[in-house]
C-alpha cells in the first residue's frame, strides 16, 4: 500500500489537471466554435465573466460597473458578420419584446470580436438595425483580447482572404449576466427568442 500511495497521488493530480484544463477552456461547459449547435441551454461556468473597459457605439467610454444593477445578455461577434450574428442579434430584439415593460430590466450588449474594422460608428451602423436598447462595444485589440479571454471567448481572423473583406471565426453563444456580473446562464445559438424570455422573467 505505501508503494502504491505516491502512485494514486499522482494520478490524482493528473486527472485534476485534465479537469481544470478542459474546465477553463470550454470543454466541460459545452462552448466551442460558430457551428450553429443545437437550441438547448448551457449552464455555464462560475469563471466566466469580469470587468471590462470599452467604447460603446457613441463613442463613450465604458464599464462593467456602469452596466451593475441590470441582467445583461452578452453576444460576441463582428459587424461583417454575414448570418450568425445578425441572426442572434434578431433573437435578442424579438426576447426583448417579449418581455415587454420588463425589457427596462435588461440590457443586450455585442462586443466585437474584430476591432479593427468595428470603429464606433461601425457598430452604431449595426445596432441601430435591431432593438433600440441594443448597445455596440468595441475598444483596442488589447482591450478586446481581454474580454474575450474572461468570456472564454474564441475569435478567430480567417486568414488568405480578401484583406478589406475577411470574416472572423467566433464563439456563438448569449452570455446571460446577473445584475451583480455573475454568470446566470449560457444560451446556445438557436434557443427561440421565447425561451431566452422565460430564462430571463425567472430572474427578475
Amino acid at each position: 500500500m505505501n508503494k502504491l500511495f505516491p502512485l494514486l497521488i499522482a494520478f490524482f493530480l493528473i486527472i485534476s489537471a485534465v479537469v481544470i484544463g478542459l474546465w477553463f477552456t470550454g470543454g466541460l461547459t459545452g462552448l466551442g466554435q460558430d457551428k450553429g449547435q443545437s437550441s438547448s441551454i448551457i449552464v455555464g461556468a462560475p469563471q466566466i465573466g469580469g470587468s471590462f473597459s470599452l467604447v460603446n457605439h457613441k463613442g463613450e467610454r465604458v464599464t462593467d460597473e456602469d452596466y451593475r444593477g441590470k441582467l445583461l445578455l452578452i453576444f460576441f461577434g463582428f459587424v461583417n458578420c454575414p448570418d450568425v450574428c445578425p441572426t442572434e442579434m434578431q433573437t435578442i430584439s424579438l426576447a426583448m419584446e417579449e418581455l415587454g415593460e420588463q425589457a427596462s430590466e435588461v440590457t443586450p450588449l455585442f462586443i466585437t470580436v474584430d476591432p479593427e474594422r468595428d470603429t464606433p460608428q461601425a457598430m452604431s451602423d449595426f445596432v441601430a438595425a435591431f432593438h433600440p436598447s441594443l448597445v455596440g462595444l468595441t475598444g483596442s485589440e488589447e482591450e478586446i483580447a481581454d474580454v474575450k479571454k474572461k468570456y472564454r471567448v474564441y475569435g478567430q481572423k480567417q486568414e488568405g482572404g480578401d484583406p478589406d473583406y475577411y470574416l472572423v471565426d467566433h464563439t456563438s453563444f448569449t452570455y446571460l449576466m446577473g445584475k451583480d456580473g455573475d454568470l446566470i446562464t449560457v444560451f446556445s445559438f438557436g434557443v427561440p427568442a421565447e425561451e431566452i424570455a422565460a430564462k430571463i422573467r425567472e430572474q427578475l
